[in-house]
């Protein structure tokens, strides 16, 4: 059975509805989360409702932490948004829902092997995490770290059985351990990748709502029984730039930023 995996949505509904429509067009039943639901976008409790209702499971990405706890480490207007985006949720007039919505970021976790993904070759599952097998909450993979960062990449296929999913860097792409990064521009139309039984591979999502690739549309993923594909959908980025420049506790960046993919 076909997985959908999204990640880092950070508030971004209008993304997020198409992804959840084109997911569900495809006749797709499960759909996890990788995290980074909140933080940077103008509709966070939107987000977090469909991630409840729609996704098998999600795990912490570092912007839902920072919410839930304290931005450590962010820059200003990431920051400035975690804040915001807290208000959001204090400021939730139905206590009921309020504590739900908190009571779920409380347990997401950082870490799952998923059993129902499948490799092809009877593993025990696929590892997930937020940003990597070696720091799950908060490192990121680069995709030039391939070439660059040889002990990096090293220490962190050593983490990983066979097969992990990530997403953090907001760049889709599949890492091998030879090492290389393969680009889903580079793996065909629709853009796949089988995987191989004598190599171990990381796999980055990408980002549903704010990609870093300078490819505007939304990304995700689909997990096929031993190979992945990559799938990209436009929306309208309108809706959520003007969203974002509507509310002054976030920078206008947040939303200029969307256009260009960056």
């Amino acid at each position: 059975m076909p997985t959908a995996v999204i990640s880092d949505i950070h508030g971004n509904a209008v993304a997020l509805r198409a992804v959840l429509d084109d997911i569900a067009s495809r006749g797709i039943e499960r759909i996890i989360c990788l995290g980074d639901i909140i933080g940077y976008g103008p509709d966070p409790l939107e987000c977090v409702d469909l991630v409840r209702e729609k996704c098998a499971w999600s795990l912490m990405g570092n912007h839902d932490f920072g919410v839930l706890y304290e931005p450590t480490n962010f820059n200003p207007g990431a920051e400035a948004a975690a804040y915001w985006t807290r208000d959001q949720f204090d400021n939730e007039p139905d206590d009921a829902l309020r504590a739900e919505r908190y009571d779920f970021l409380g347990r997401l976790r950082v870490r799952v092997v998923d059993p129902e993904l499948g490799t092809g070759n009877g593993d025990a599952g696929v590892l997930c995490v937020h940003a990597s097998p070696r720091r799950p909450i908060n490192e990121y993979i680069f995709p030039d770290d391939a070439t660059e960062a040889p002990e990096k990449m090293a220490a962190i296929f050593e983490r990983v059985d066979r097969v992990a999913l990530c997403g953090h860097t907001h760049v889709p792409g599949v890492f091998t351990d030879d090492p290389d990064f393969f680009p889903p521009r580079e793996l065909g139309d629709p853009p796949r990748y089988k995987f191989n039984d004598d190599e171990k591979i990381v796999i980055n999502v990408g980002s549903v709502g704010q990609p870093r690739d300078n490819d505007p549309r939304a990304s995700y993923a689909i997990l096929h029984d031993g190979a992945v594909e990559f799938v990209r959908l436009p929306y309208d980025i309108d809706a959520t730039a003007n969203k974002i420049k509507s509310i002054p506790e976030l920078h206008d960046w947040l939303g200029d930023r969307l256009y260009d993919g960056r």
